[in-house]
C-alpha cells in the first residue's frame, strides 16, 4: 500500500479498508494505515460495519479501540449488525459532510431511513453499554479458551476448504442445536470454504462451551487445523 501510494500521481489520495473483515474476522491495523494517510497526504475513510459498538472503550470502533480515531476522515457503519436496526451512517467532518451529500449519487437517489428504524437504532446505543461489551469479549475468551485458539474479535472462521465439507459441517451441527452457516465462493475464494461463528453478548457461557465442543465432534477444529484455520486467527 505504501509503494502504491508513493508512486500514486494524483493531487488526491484516498485509503479505504474494512475495520474487522467480515470473512476471516482479522482486525486492521488502523494505526499503520493513519502513519501511511500523515505520510502520504492521504483521507484515510473506515468501513467499520463490524467494529461499531463492539470495539473500543464506548464502543466507537476499532479506530477508537487503537488509539487512533482522530487520524480516520471518513468512518462508515451500519445500524443493521450490532445495531440490530436497518441503515447505515457516515461520520465526519462538516466540509467532508457538505461534500457528500452533494456529490455522492447514492445518496442523493435515496430515502429517509423508517423513523421506527432511527428509533430502534438510537435504543440500541443506549442499550450498548460498557457491560454488554464486557460479556462479549468475555464471550470471545472463553471461545478462545475452548478452542485452544487466540480469536481476535466475535466473528471466527474455520476453514475447511471444500463447499461440500462446508455443507456437511454446517449441516452436522444444525443437528446439534448450532446454526453455524457454510460460507462459499463467490464470498470466499475457492478452496477456502469455512464455517463461520459470530459471537454475541447474549450467547451464555455454557452455550459457547457446547458450542465448541460440537465443533470439535464434528470435526471442524481438526479441519480447520489441518487447513491452517483463518486469517489471523489460526487454530494451532
Amino acid at each position: 500500500l505504501s509503494e502504491l501510494l508513493e508512486g500514486s500521481q494524483s493531487p488526491r489520495k484516498l485509503v479505504v479498508a474494512d475495520g474487522v473483515f467480515s470473512m476471516d474476522g482479522d482486525v486492521a491495523d488502523v494505526r499503520a494505515l493513519a502513519a501511511l494517510r500523515d505520510r502520504h497526504g492521504a483521507l484515510l475513510c473506515l468501513d467499520d460495519a463490524h467494529g461499531t459498538l463492539v470495539f473500543g472503550r464506548t464502543g466507537a470502533g476499532v479506530a477508537e479501540a487503537a488509539g487512533a480515531h482522530g487520524a480516520v476522515d471518513v468512518h462508515v457503519g451500519t445500524l443493521s449488525k450490532a445495531f440490530g436496526a436497518h441503515g447505515g451512517f457516515v461520520a465526519c467532518s462538516r466540509q467532508m459532510k457538505a461534500l457528500i451529500l452533494s456529490r455522492g449519487r447514492p445518496g442523493i437517489f435515496s430515502t429517509a431511513l423508517p423513523a421506527p428504524a432511527v428509533a430502534a437504532a438510537a435504543a440500541a446505543l443506549d442499550a450498548a453499554t460498557p457491560a454488554v461489551r464486557a460479556r462479549l469479549w468475555e464471550n470471545v475468551r472463553l471461545f478462545s479458551e475452548a478452542c485452544g485458539a487466540q480469536f481476535t474479535s466475535p466473528i471466527v472462521p474455520f476453514i475447511v476448504g471444500s463447499e461440500q465439507a462446508a455443507l456437511d459441517a454446517s449441516a452436522a451441527l444444525l443437528d446439534l442445536g448450532f446454526c453455524v452457516p457454510a460460507i462459499r465462493p463467490p464470498t470466499v475464494p475457492p478452496g477456502t470454504c469455512r464455517l463461520r461463528v459470530a459471537l454475541s453478548a447474549a450467547h451464555r457461557p455454557e452455550e459457547v462451551a457446547a458450542l465448541a465442543d460440537a465443533l470439535r465432534r464434528v470435526g471442524v477444529l481438526d479441519a480447520a487445523r489441518a487447513f491452517g484455520g483463518g486469517g489471523s486467527q489460526e487454530v494451532p
